[in-house]
């Protein structure tokens, strides 16, 4: 591992039996406690994002093998099976929430699959997760209006701060998709640090507003997940999958212009959901 870098790890769902568009970037319960209990067998410290870039700015000092461990969008199954095995081992993790997508008498269309409810939300923040901010309805930021693109990011600050009582420290890009005005936007709505993607550990030189996380999926072997916690080797697919994600951006685009429904073809919603691969 790189002196100074630290891998950020992306989960999104955590199930047995996940939505279709969701299988891909879901962790199956058991898969996602034999990677923590790793964690913990080979030294690692699990650290919030908001202790990390902390750290980075000069205040208190990193554990031994720092790791961040992150949650994209707020599945259900976080709170019904990540909360224990985390509580279990007293990890710290970072919960990245579209305020849109929780169940509840605020909740749009777009969720694609069973979402917290704002009291779980609550409950998980309550245990010592940090809960960051995601956008509000889960755009692609980056092609947004600005002032789309600032009721995303100020709408999911406004509602955490008072559903929580404090505003939200940190922010991850849906899709991982931004660019210089996104960051600026995100920085102007008082979030502290925000995350990327890239596939490649989190490392002071990206600057606060872009750092890179890994991807885990249901794929990943605890074989893998070792080697990708440790620096030592990404995913093979990678090159592939950044091929996908740009494949996504022109749908995507094609689709606010043509204002068509989006047809992706079978099999390939779950890969292109999400940003989660570097450019």
């Amino acid at each position: 591992m790189t002196a100074g870098a630290v891998p950020i790890l992306m989960y999104h769902a955590v199930a047995d039996a996940p939505a279709r568009a969701t299988r891909a970037l879901s962790v199956a319960p058991g898969a996602f406690a034999e990677q923590m209990a790793l964690l913990g067998e080979r030294g690692f410290t699990p650290v919030s994002c908001a202790r990390l870039a902390d750290a980075w700015r000069g205040g208190s000092a990193l554990p031994p093998r720092p790791v961040v461990v992150t949650f994209d969008d707020g599945y259900e199954g976080v709170h019904r099976h990540a909360l224990p095995v985390l509580d279990r081992h007293t990890f710290e993790a970072t919960l990245f929430a579209a305020t849109g997508w929780l169940r509840g008498p605020r909740q749009a269309s777009g969720a694609l699959d069973l979402m917290l409810d704002w009291g779980q939300l609550r409950e998980l923040a309550a245990a010592g997760v940090e809960i960051g901010g995601h956008s509000h309805t889960h755009p692609q930021l980056d092609q947004l209006s600005d002032a789309r693109l600032w009721f995303e990011v100020a709408r999911c600050r406004d509602l955490l701060t008072a559903e929580l009582g404090r505003p939200p420290v940190s922010f991850a890009y849906p899709y991982g998709y931004s660019s210089r005005r996104v960051r600026r936007v995100v920085r102007s709505a008082g979030f502290g640090v925000s995350l990327a993607v890239g596939n490649a550990l989190a490392a002071p030189g990206q600057g606060p507003y872009a750092l890179r996380r890994v991807t885990v999926r249901r794929s990943t072997g605890i074989e893998e997940f070792e080697r990708l916690v440790s620096g030592r080797a990404l995913c093979r697919d990678f090159a592939r999958d950044r091929a996908l994600t740009k494949a996504y951006a022109l749908v995507r685009r094609s689709r606010q212009l043509s204002r068509l429904p989006l047809r992706l073809p079978r099999g390939s919603r779950a890969a292109f959901h999400g940003r989660f691969y570097g450019r």
